[in-house]
């Protein structure tokens, strides 16, 4: 098994290469292109997701979540901005893949488990809209004159 992934390890910045060559000859200019704008983009990633690291990890705590989570979520788009960095078709593949995969959403209550959680809440049925005014009565009225 370590010499699959050894192999494979080894293997990588070849395919890598070979491809580069391939596309460079088949689309030029545009392939350069390419590389210089969505290594901008990673670059723009890494540091987006640097600034918002804080601001994101206080929202999980104020909200009860785990902020192991949210510290996850952001490694894993800098591990995507870095592989945007790196020149090569392949390393974007699996940058544009590590950016599709879902976040899982957090658990607000981590002691209880999410299909727990769901019959822990009693069925509320919401109140009925009522009026603004709702101690105001409008209406009209005739004065009947009784001549008995």
């Amino acid at each position: 098994m370590r010499f699959l992934i050894g192999l494979i390890l080894l293997a990588f910045p070849f395919a890598e290469l070979f491809l580069l060559i391939n596309l460079a000859d088949r689309y030029g200019w545009w392939l350069l292109f390419y590389l210089v704008v969505i290594g901008y983009l990673g670059l723009q990633l890494i540091r987006g997701e640097k600034l918002l690291l804080t601001a994101k990890m206080m929202q999980s705590i104020a909200a009860g979540g785990n902020p192991v989570k949210t510290m996850l979520g952001s490694a894993r788009n800098m591990v995507a901005g870095i592989l945007f960095i790196i020149p090569g078709v392949i390393t974007d593949i699996i940058g544009v893949i590590l950016l599709l995969v879902p976040v899982s959403k957090q658990n607000p209550n981590p002691t209880t488990k999410p299909y727990e959680q769901a019959s822990q809440q009693p069925y509320q049925q919401k109140p009925e809209p009522r009026a603004a005014n709702d101690d105001v009565i409008e209406g009209e009225f005739v004065e009947i004159k009784d001549d008995k």
